[in-house]
């Protein structure tokens, strides 16, 4: 069994997307949602789901090996970010090489960085006046938005289009894509044993 952990911040669709997609595959299954955020949404999606979860602090996550030693643990095989928005320590993407990924809501190397998530990436395109948008799908290393891309999906950005209709293709892309390119690059890391 490949137990698999999501880090959010926020709302959680991805991470309830991603949660119930594992539900339905026997071999693989997302053990533990962690979050920096004693508010975020995310909590009652996991609580729903009979997912356990645990909050930690910004300090633990970047000072502490806290969150390495949760993850060891929970016996953790795999490390997913879903609208986590923490640069993930150096120690931490050490522990698990090529095993972390995250998704951004734009065509990385464009609108990616510091500071760039959510509607501030759509907002971004929408000025550049960008014919389209999309999802990148990267692995994560210690730098913002910088792993390297296993995936990316398209969408056509027209000229009505606002940021928050940007947003909406960028979900449905998210939805569609992001739970089967996990699947895929836990079987590839499963056969690099």
């Amino acid at each position: 069994m490949t137990r698999i952990a999501i880090f959010a911040s926020g709302s959680g669709s991805n991470a309830e997307k991603i949660a119930r997609y594992f539900q339905n595959i026997t071999d693989k299954q997302v053990s533990l949602i962690l979050t920096n955020n004693a508010n975020a949404f995310v909590l009652e999606r996991a609580k729903n789901m009979g997912i356990p979860t645990i909050v930690f602090s910004k300090k633990e996550f970047i000072e502490s090996e806290t969150v390495l030693e949760i993850l060891r643990d929970h016996q953790i095989d795999f490390v997913v970010l879903a609208g986590f928005l923490l640069l993930v320590p150096e120690y931490l993407v050490e522990a698990y090489p090529d095993k972390i990924v995250n998704i951004h809501p734009a065509l990385l190397p464009k609108y990616g960085g510091k500071g760039m998530y959510g509607d501030k990436v759509h907002q971004a395109v929408r000025e550049a006046g960008d014919e389209e948008s999309g999802i990148t799908i990267h692995y994560v290393n210690s730098r913002y938005d910088e792993g390297q891309i296993v995936f990316q999906a398209r969408c056509p950005v027209t000229e009505e289009d606002t940021p928050e209709s940007i947003a909406q293709k960028v979900h449905a892309l998210e939805y569609q894509h992001y739970p089967q390119v996990i699947e895929q690059l836990i079987n590839k890391s499963i056969k690099n044993l």
